[in-house]
């Protein structure tokens, strides 16, 4: 077999291959025979079929797969022979595939590119502090407790957090649009449910008046036609409800699942969660820093075939996330510029992680790897069951130790790096960060 390589473009690779014609027609021979041996031919008995009658009938069909497996084989031994790791998978185009003489093709396809990590000791990494304090427990509880409300009908003037029942009917240039009309419609003034405006303009307003409200549909609306437009709405208000939040005692806690029902253990339980949120937010901002700058001071081409499969992949998370797992919708209806700029990123962090992990020779901490399970164990009421489900469950456990080994290439990244700190209010502090870097990461 003869194999000759040659860059095209980049990251491109065009293998040549040439597989001697004894080896095919070797192959189909042995196929036919085969064939002749079981084949069903109406005038021939069980296995007396003629070869000559077998090869006519079927040798093409025969020959043809014979070529895929021999395309197949012979691919895989010229990237070992040639010492290329191919990023997916090749675009073969046949040369010569006539019978009797030498089989040759081409195949395209990318390679991963090889990667020299750039010194971290330079970069400057902003670590976030923060704490729970006693304000930010309290305005948590109250957010539980409006949670749980309830709208009791009120004779004031509406204001933010009421819940107003309307009817209204909007017109653009005095004309009325679709889509404008509504009778006996809920809103929540400050749930920010309408275009921006609309609900400021009802404050102060009673059970009974009519108002006029003057907004304007922003450039993104999603109707083209509503796009930018100046529109007036008379809206008549039939109710005003004010939120009344209900009270701290045993039957909202048991909402909770609080076993001991006072409300220091409620406040104690609720207190462990912001925690835990608070510690995994920080974590994933420092991540996100970390990994940002490992990408920035590493300039790599990256195998578009790749990126093709993490856009494939974040198109569905997108369906399931809108629509669930059956969801009628083709994947493909999402356009790739929604989401080619971020699979780069992710692509690239994959592949840069991978090789911090290989140039340091890091194998995954096991106990890491348990602290990490029994933390994620500890939301559960009975954690022994979710530990054990965990280590019996070898995918979800990979999962696992992933993000722990991406824990550690951060660790040693930090290690190296300028490292400053400052502290956040809780608030921003559990503000998401940009695309969090656990998901970025996955190639790794």
């Amino acid at each position: 077999m003869q194999v000759s390589v040659e860059t095209t473009t980049g990251l491109e690779r065009q293998l040549t291959v040439v597989v001697p014609a004894d080896r095919v027609d070797g192959d189909v021979a042995k196929r036919v025979q085969q064939t002749a041996r079981t084949v069903r031919l109406d005038g021939f008995r069980p296995g007396k079929v003629p070869v000559k009658v077998v090869k006519k009938r079927y040798g093409q069909g025969i020959r043809q797969e014979v070529i895929g497996e021999v395309v197949q084989q012979s691919f895989y031994e010229a990237i070992q022979q040639e010492n290329l790791t191919p990023a997916g998978g090749p675009n073969v185009e046949f040369k010569n595939d006539k019978e009797g003489e030498d089989f040759s093709y081409t195949a395209t396809f990318e390679v991963y590119p090889e990667i020299a990590l750039a010194d971290f000791s330079s970069v400057e990494i902003v670590k976030n502090s923060a704490e729970v304090k006693e304000a930010d427990l309290d305005q948590m509880i109250e957010t539980l407790q409006k949670q749980q409300a309830a709208f009791e009908e009120a004779d004031k003037a509406a204001a933010e957090g009421d819940q107003l029942n309307i009817d209204f009917e909007g017109f653009i240039d005095g004309e009325a649009f679709d889509g404008g009309t509504a009778t006996g419609m809920d809103l929540v003034l400050g749930s920010n449910t309408m275009i921006p405006g609309f609900e400021a303009q009802l404050e102060g307003a009673k059970a009974g008046e009519e108002k006029e409200v003057n907004v304007t549909f922003p450039e993104e609306y999603h109707a083209e036609n509503l796009k930018g437009k100046d529109a007036k709405f008379n809206v008549k208000v039939n109710k005003v409800s004010a939120q009344v939040l209900p009270e701290l005692n045993e039957e909202f806690f048991a909402k909770f699942g609080i076993e001991e029902k006072t409300v220091d253990s409620f406040r104690v339980e609720v207190r462990k969660n912001m925690e835990r949120e608070l510690t995994q937010a920080l974590k994933s901002k420092l991540k996100e820093a970390v990994f940002s700058k490992l990408v920035e001071i590493n300039a790599i081409d990256v195998p578009a075939a790749l990126i093709d499969g993490e856009i494939d992949a974040m198109r569905r998370q997108a369906i399931q996330q809108f629509g669930g797992e059956n969801a009628n919708i083709d994947p493909n209806m999402l356009p790739k510029e929604m989401f080619a700029e971020q699979a780069e990123k992710r692509v690239k962090v994959g592949l840069l992680v991978a090789e911090v992990i290989k140039a340091n020779e890091l194998k995954v901490d096991e106990d890491r790897v348990r602290t990490t399970v029994e933390e994620l164990a500890a939301t559960y009421q009975e954690p022994q069951q979710v530990i054990d489900w965990y280590y019996s469950n070898q995918e979800m456990l990979n999962q696992i130790n992933n993000l722990v080994l991406e824990d550690q290439v951060m660790d040693l990244l930090l290690d190296s790096a300028k490292v400053s700190e400052t502290e956040l209010s809780y608030e921003d502090a559990i503000k998401p960060a940009a695309p969090a870097a656990e998901e970025e990461s996955e190639e790794a």
